[in-house]
């Protein structure tokens, strides 16, 4: 993987993948950017809906793409990564979020008709640019979700099947920035070195996932993006905490090491109520989730990858009672 920093990289990654028609997929918001490809698609849509992906996929063959160039947060760098996984092209992200999407070959396409969210894999991530002008802004709501997404990728790679020693240090340094700089990024969104360690901690939390994978509380987080359309890192925030309280019994010295790393004067789960909570994530019925349809929101959820790779396996039982914890 080429990570660079600064925008002014981006022709250089470019260059050194020896790309010579990249198309640019993003979305309305930042379809102005100028950045060196020969075309653009703005139609990604929320969640990577399955109408965006297949737009960018025409896109891309009609002006003979050799390369993809994903530009937003994890919906526009999740469609750029399931056309790559169709069609073999290279994707280099350029991450306007804390979402940590651009680290890995896997991705969730919603079927807004079905109300669910497929998982994927095989994309050809092959570059990153972080440039954190990009993320000045990034409303308030939007940052803490993203970013409490990214914390989630450090707990959970420190309790799930696939966790070792260079993901756990990853790890436990995302967990680190990101719990000393959101704060201060929520209470003072222009201060620059603020966003620059968060999305430098995001940076460290989306290596940590791709190193080691998702748990539980991901697996939570998608079946009610798919089921309700709900944000992602408002459904990550909001999860997270049960989701360390039912593993904490299975992987105490990992949540232990969690809880120094963020701070926890409370506990690692209170840690990250705060975290949310500052973010003004508080609910689940605050998003606007019915609690009669928990229950099969829990079905879906565990059976996800995330909740059969959490070393505490949860039965669709028992996620139901946690998403009612958080309800």
């Amino acid at each position: 993987m080429i990570v660079r920093w600064g925008l002014g990289e981006l022709p250089g990654v470019l260059g050194e993948l020896a790309v010579e028609r990249p198309l640019l997929v993003t979305t309305r918001r930042w379809s102005g950017i100028e950045v060196p490809v020969v075309s653009g698609y703005d139609g990604a849509l929320p969640h990577a809906g399955r109408a965006g992906v297949d737009g960018a996929a025409a896109a891309a063959e009609e002006v003979g793409a050799d390369c993809l160039v994903a530009l937003g947060g994890g919906a526009a760098i999740d469609t750029a990564k399931a056309v790559s996984a169709r069609t073999g092209l290279p994707v280099v992200s350029v991450p306007t979020t804390y979402s940590g999407a651009e680290w890995t070959d896997f991705f969730g396409v919603r079927d807004q008709e079905k109300q669910v969210k497929v998982g994927g894999a095989g994309a050809h991530v092959a570059g990153i640019v972080y440039e954190v002008e990009l993320t000045l802004g990034l409303p308030r709501r939007e940052s803490g979700g993203s970013a409490l997404n990214a914390l989630a990728h450090c707990a959970e790679a420190l309790y799930v099947n696939g966790r070792n020693a260079a993901a756990d240090a990853e790890a436990l340094e995302g967990a680190r920035l990101i719990s000393a700089s959101l704060p201060s990024v929520l209470d003072h969104p222009e201060d620059r070195e603020a966003r620059r360690l968060l999305l430098e901690g995001a940076m460290h939390g989306g290596a940590a996932m791709a190193g080691a994978g998702l748990g539980l509380g991901h697996a939570m987080a998608q079946a009610l993006g798919g089921r309700f359309g709900v944000s992602h890192g408002a459904a990550n925030a909001l999860c997270l905490p049960p989701a360390i309280r039912f593993t904490e019994p299975a992987a105490a010295e990992a949540v232990r090491a969690f809880g120094e790393a963020v701070g926890a004067s409370d506990g690692a789960p209170g840690r990250v109520e705060e975290l949310a909570g500052l973010a003004g994530y508080t609910r689940l019925r605050e998003l606007g989730i019915p609690a009669e349809e928990l229950g099969e929101a829990a079905s879906a959820a565990a059976e996800r990858a995330g909740a059969k790779a959490n070393l505490r396996r949860a039965s669709a039982e028992e996620i139901a009672e946690l998403y009612r914890s958080v309800w």
